[in-house]
């Protein structure tokens, strides 16, 4: 068993794309947090570490672009 278990930040505004990308990643033994907008990956990313965020580019509001500038 690996014992390095990487946490990932899954930000998507389809609740069914961010449900079907968690499934996935879970499958593959990855650690998920989602979120629903830049906002709410915000609040999480604030009290959370994570290892990689898997971004949305088009959603409405801030995209995930700005998203990932902004954090950079």
């Amino acid at each position: 068993m690996n014992k390095n278990i990487f946490h990932i930040l899954a930000v998507d505004d389809d609740d069914r794309i961010r449900e079907l990308v968690k499934q996935y990643l879970e499958k593959n033994h990855f650690l998920v947090t989602t979120a629903k907008d830049a906002l709410d990956a915000k609040k999480k990313l604030d009290i959370i570490k994570f290892d990689i965020l898997v971004l949305d580019i088009m959603m409405p509001g801030e995209s995930g672009l700005s998203l990932a500038k902004e954090i950079k």
